[in-house]
C-alpha cells in the first residue's frame, strides 16, 4: 500500500487546515487510516484513527474536538481536518495504515502554526 499525504502549509494560529491521505490506484475503503504526527525534538504522537468497516473515528486527547477524520464517498481519500491550530499543533502528519502486520507510511506533510 502507497500512501500520499498532502494538504500541509503554514496557517496562522486558529485557523484550519485540511489534510488528505490517498493510495493512488488504490482504495481506502478497507483500511483503518491513523494519522501521526513528529514534532522537532518531540516523540511521534498519534493523532487520530478512522475505522476500515463503519468508519468509526477515535482521536488523541491532545486534538478531540478540534481534529475531524472522515473518508470521501469515494472512498479513495481520507481527510483529517484540523480547526483551531495552535503551535503545538507544528509538525509533520503521516498517515498510516497496517496490513498483515506490516505498517505502511505516506510520506509526510509539513503543518506549521504560526503567526
Amino acid at each position: 500500500v502507497q500512501l500520499q499525504a498532502s494538504g500541509g502549509g503554514l496557517v496562522q494560529p486558529g485557523g484550519s487546515l485540511r489534510l488528505s491521505c490517498a493510495a493512488p490506484g488504490d482504495s481506502l475503503d478497507y483500511y483503518t487510516i491513523a494519522w501521526f504526527r513528529k514534532a522537532p525534538g518531540k516523540k511521534r504522537e498519534g493523532v487520530g484513527c478512522i475505522e476500515s468497516d463503519d468508519s468509526r473515528t477515535m482521536y488523541a486527547g491532545s486534538v478531540k474536538g478540534r481534529f475531524t477524520m472522515s473518508r470521501d464517498q469515494a472512498k479513495t481519500m481520507v481527510y483529517l481536518q484540523m480547526n483551531n491550530l495552535n503551535p503545538v499543533d507544528s509538525a509533520v502528519y503521516y498517515c498510516n495504515t497496517q496490513v498483515r502486520g506490516e505498517s505502511y507510511w505516506g510520506q509526510g506533510t509539513q503543518v506549521t502554526v504560526s503567526s
